[in-house]
Parts: structure tokens; C-alpha cells; sequence
């Protein structure tokens, strides 16, 4: 598959999610074979009035690339002036534009999945996106606002129009957030009515899911959001499934253990010894879903407050295990 410039040969990528794929997520993504990571969403606001904790987030390094960074507007200026001020920061390979955040605070403020209702506003964004910069260009939208609102396919044709190189489809309106099953067949119906590369997005957990959803619909990629949330194995299972048609196993008890210190290490680096473990919280919560002792485990991260505290629960839970 490609994106632009980019080849991608076991196109499984990590979806931006906010407030979990930063850039110690991300390095470890990429470790373990995901090709390609989207950052957390940025607001384009935060950026033309240079927010500190908004530029924070521009920022990566080079153990992640290459590397796509989100962005949300409700604006078409907001956004071409925050999309030339990524390229010329340089920090990223791909450019993303979100439609598809069913967030409140995002959707009130007519971003994010809101732009499903409105589509000539979002075709002359990305019209203008694509306008302003020259690196590759994506975007990642929902099924719909709701069900009585089903417009991917008019959505998608109109993206393709303003000149996106690929686009990312989510299986669900608006109004169902995370709820039910993904749609796969209106990916489908997607992938049929465009001649860019589709990434199909929702529910995919499983080599058997990856599976079905390229039969159904077709499409040139897949990515993989909470299902890579403390499993980012998952990366190494499908991309290699991918290759080879191998399924490979699970991670051991050790090897959770030492990715979870690790991405804590990552956090400690990128965000200091007291933001750091307090993140690592919900991180740590994630990577014993599924697990023997994981209500106690998960009782005991929520307390750790430094790298001390997180060792001595690994080790003592090793201990009874």
C-alpha cells in the first residue's frame, strides 16, 4: 500500500488515539513492527496561538518514524496554516485531518465527527489542506453522524475530489461511539467508490478479524485502535500474519513485564518523574487485561506513583505467580 511517498508492505497501523498514542506508545508500536503510527490529535487552534502543551505534542523522534500527525479544525484557514506549520516543523511524514472524533467538547465545537453533517465545510478543508502543503495527506472519518445520516461514500468521494492521498474509514456513526460491531460493509462501499488507497478501521482484534475484514471489504490497509491499548503485540501478530499467514503467540508473563517497564522508562524520558508514572496508571491497567491477579494488579498501578512502586508490584507479583 501507499500513502504519498510511502510504501507500506504490512499496512496494520496504530490509530490515533488521544491521551494514549504519544510518543512512548509510539516507539514501542513501531518495535514491534506496526510501519505506522498516527499521533494523538492536535487542535489547530492550539497551534496558531503556539499553546505550549499543543506544540509539546509536535514533537518526536526518530525511533518512530515515519510517523503521521493528526489535526482537527472547524475552519479551512485554521487548518491549512496549522498543516504549513507540521511540514515545515518537519517532526512528521504524513499529515492526518479528523472527522471523525465523536467526542461532545470536540463535536460542540463543529470538529471532529460534527463535519460529517456538514460536507462542502469539510471538502473545502481538506481542499485546502491539501493546497498548503505538499507531504502526504489523510483523512480518517466515521460511517456517519447517525443512522438516518449515512454519508461515508458521498464523504469519501468528496475527499478524494479535494486530493487526499488515503482515507480511513470507522464502521460507526457518531451516535454510537464505540457501541455494536463496526460496519465493514459500508468499507466496502467505500473502497468501490474511490480510486485512493482505503484504511479500514473498528474491530479488528484477531488474525481472524483481520482476515474477514480485507475479504469484506477490500481494502488496501487496516488500523488498530483499543485493541492496541496494553497489547501492542498485536502489531507483531498481524503484521507477521500478514507476511506469512503464521499465527504467532501471545506475549509471556516476561515479556509484559518488561514492555510495561519499558514504556514507563519511555514516559519518565518524555514526561518527568511525576507525570510520567501517574500516565503509566492507565497503560499499566490495560496490560494486565486478561491475566491472573489482574483486579489486584490493577488495584496496586492505580497507586504507584514512581518507578519504585511499579518494580516491587512486577515483583511481587512474579512472586505468586
Amino acid at each position: 500500500m501507499k500513502i504519498g511517498r510511502f510504501h507500506f508492505d504490512t499496512p496494520v497501523f496504530l490509530a490515533p488515539m488521544a491521551g494514549v498514542t504519544d510518543t512512548a506508545y509510539r516507539v514501542i508500536a513501531h518495535d514491534m513492527g506496526c510501519p505506522l503510527c498516527y499521533a494523538e490529535m492536535v487542535s489547530c487552534q492550539g497551534i496558531h496561538f503556539r499553546n505550549e502543551r499543543t506544540l509539546a505534542m509536535l514533537q518526536s523522534e526518530p525511533e518512530e518514524r515515519p510517523l503521521a500527525m493528526q489535526i482537527f479544525a472547524n475552519t479551512p484557514a485554521m487548518a491549512a496554516e496549522a498543516a504549513k506549520f507540521i511540514e515545515d516543523l518537519g517532526t512528521a511524514d504524513i499529515l492526518d485531518f479528523n472527522m471523525g472524533c465523536p467526542a461532545p467538547k470536540i463535536v460542540k465545537n463543529g470538529e471532529g465527527s460534527a463535519l460529517m453533517r456538514e460536507p462542502r465545510l469539510a471538502y473545502e478543508i481538506l481542499s485546502s489542506v491539501r493546497k498548503a502543503v505538499k507531504m502526504p495527506f489523510t483523512v480518517k472519518m466515521r460511517k456517519g453522524w447517525d443512522d438516518d445520516h449515512v454519508n461515508v461514500v458521498e464523504m469519501a468521494k468528496l475527499a478524494e475530489e479535494a486530493g487526499v492521498d488515503a482515507i480511513t474509514v470507522h464502521g460507526r456513526t457518531r451516535e454510537e461511539f464505540y457501541r455494536g460491531h463496526a460496519d465493514w460493509e459500508i468499507i466496502r462501499r467505500v473502497k468501490e467508490s474511490v480510486q485512493i488507497p482505503v484504511i479500514a478501521n473498528g474491530d479488528v482484534r484477531t488474525e481472524t478479524d483481520l482476515d474477514t475484514i480485507r475479504r469484506v471489504t477490500g481494502c488496501d490497509g487496516v488500523m488498530i485502535g483499543r485493541a492496541a491499548q496494553g497489547n501492542p503485540w498485536i502489531f507483531r501478530q498481524l503484521t507477521h500474519y500478514w507476511q506469512t499467514g503464521e499465527r504467532l503467540p501471545g506475549p509471556t508473563m516476561q515479556e509484559r513485564a518488561a514492555v510495561l517497564l519499558r514504556h514507563l522508562d519511555l514516559l519518565l524520558k518524555y514526561k518527568g518523574d511525576y507525570v510520567g508514572p501517574r500516565e503509566m496508571r492507565k497503560h499499566a491497567t490495560w496490560y494486565t487485561k486478561g491475566i491472573t491477579h489482574g483486579a489486584v494488579l490493577r488495584e496496586l498501578f492505580n497507586k504507584a506513583t514512581t518507578r519504585q512502586d511499579f518494580v516491587a508490584i512486577i515483583d511481587e507479583y512474579f512472586q505468586k505467580g
